[in-house]
Parts: C-alpha cells; structure tokens; sequence
C-alpha cells in the first residue's frame, strides 16, 4: 500500500511540472525568465530515488516538457544528465543536507541544463561557428540559474524532506 502510495505522489507530483512551468507567475520572473521548474522537481526527486529512477524519471519529465514546447531543442538530453549526476550523488555521495547545498545544486543544474538547451540552437542554426558568446543566451542562463537557486531551499528542500519522511 505504501508503495502504491509513493507512485501516486511520484506521478502527481511529476505531472505539476509541466502546469506550473506553462503558469509560471511572472512575480517569480526577472527580465521575462523563470525558474527551472523541472530542475527544482528533479533534484529532490533523484538525491532520494537513486539513478535508474532519477534517468528515467529526467526522460519521461523531458518527453513531456519536449510535447509542450513542440518546436526546438529538446530538454531530455540535460534532465537524464541532471538526473544520473543527482542520482549517483544520492546513492554514492555523503548526504546532501542543508539548504544552501540544495541552492548549489540546483544552480549548476540549471547552468547544465540551459547550456544543453544553448548548444543544441547554436548546432542546429550554425550560430555557434558565428557567435560563440550570445549575450541574450548568458543573460538568461544566469537569470534563470540565480532564480531557481534562490527557490531551491524553498520548494527542493520541502520536497526532499517529505520523500525522506515518507508522510504523503
């Protein structure tokens, strides 16, 4: 039953991901940009569940940002690399305790997976061999790195407790 009950979270929970990025309060933007959303889910998520289940759930969560978005790069590239590097983290690392680690962590999170999204635009229009150092690029790779590390203790950190308390 708990078992059961675990999935059911781990689904409901993975499926806010998707709304809460299309409804994004534009309180929580700076210049236009977001937090990650799919980085402050998947970090708690892949610290506590181990590797196998960090990929796959970064694949999945991925294929389901990638059908929202229709055109352009693909987020799942960045999610399984997030995922297997949390998840060996979470299994074979010293446990990851106190906030501002989880802010640490999200931050470069949100740095790999923008520049995974950075690189495959620069590869598929040839703006790399053009421009290696895209301003707007930069700027919305820190804004969106800062934000989602400044909401990491709040949202990753209550997240990752109640996976560790097991009280859904």
């Amino acid at each position: 039953m708990a078992k059961l009950k675990r999935r059911s979270v781990f689904w409901l929970s993975g499926l806010l991901v998707p709304f809460v990025t299309l409804l994004s309060p534009k309180w929580l933007s700076l210049a236009g940009v977001g937090p990650c959303w799919a980085v402050l889910w998947l970090l708690p998520w892949s610290l506590e569940e181990g590797i196998i289940s960090a990929v796959i759930s970064g694949f999945f969560l991925g294929l389901i940002l990638d059908a929202i978005s229709i055109d352009g790069p693909t987020l799942i590239p960045g999610l399984v690399v997030l995922g297997f590097w949390w998840g060996w983290l979470g299994r074979y690392g010293s446990e990851i305790e106190g906030t501002l680690n989880l802010g640490l962590l999200a931050w470069l999170g949100s740095v790999i997976y923008s520049l995974s999204i950075w690189l495959q635009i620069s590869f598929i229009h040839s703006a790399f061999l053009n421009n290696p150092i895209s301003g707007w690029a930069w700027q919305t790779l820190l804004i969106q790195a800062t934000l989602t590390a400044v909401l990491a203790p709040l949202i990753s950190s209550w997240f990752l407790l109640r996976l560790r308390d097991r009280k859904f």
